[in-house]
């Protein structure tokens, strides 16, 4: 004989069976594959995920929040330049209003001077001005303080001393009194301004 016949002497149902384990084991396995995944590949990379979106959101809000302090620091420096420079203008306005007062100010020192009445000195500290003069009676320097209480830019003259005293045949009044300075242009709200600044000026 050319040809041999091969007879499988195994039971076709066992070999279903085993056929059928063999799919039942591989489909175990791929389940478990699936569920061990879905348990804990799955949500591990839906947290990362998560992870990477917030430090990304933090990247994002660190980067606004220097960028904005950085703007808070040129606004406080642009505040400071405005503050300087307004300052300044104010300074220069008080320097341009003292400037014309100092004129009226020596001007009705001058004008408030009546016959008979010469200073000797003259000492400002703030808005009370000191005079030192000679006077040829003492009813010359009652005049000389009514005229400094009639002039818009003096007030509450005050006499401090005055004493008689001669030069030969004539006998004089040595006198000292203060008054306030006062400027009738000043703002309503600035009841006093000082009309000249500090100063002290004695006579040779």
């Amino acid at each position: 004989m050319s040809h041999l016949v091969r007879i499988n002497l195994l039971d076709w149902r066992a070999a279903a069976r085993e056929a059928k384990r063999k799919r039942f084991l591989t489909l175990l396995v791929l389940a478990a594959l699936v569920s061990v995944f879905i348990v804990g590949i799955l949500p591990m990379l839906y947290y990362n995920h998560l992870i990477d979106a917030q430090q990304s959101r933090n990247r994002f809000l660190q980067d606004q929040i220097a960028t904005a302090d950085k703007q808070l620091v040129e606004i406080r420096a642009l505040q400071k330049t405005r503050e300087g420079l307004i300052n300044r203008m104010r300074i220069i306005e008080q320097l341009q209003q003292s400037r014309s007062s100092i004129v009226h100010y020596f001007d009705q020192l001058v004008a408030t001077l009546p016959d008979g009445v010469y200073l000797t000195g003259l000492t400002q500290q703030g808005d009370t001005t000191t005079l030192d003069g000679v006077a040829q009676s003492n009813a010359r320097v009652s005049d000389y303080m009514v005229n400094l209480d009639d002039s818009p830019w003096f007030a509450d003259p005050r006499l401090i001393v005055i004493k008689s005293s001669e030069n030969g045949p004539q006998r004089f009044a040595d006198f000292t009194l203060t008054v306030t300075s006062t400027n009738p242009n000043a703002p309503a709200e600035d009841t006093s301004q000082t009309t000249a600044p500090g100063a002290t000026a004695k006579s040779p």
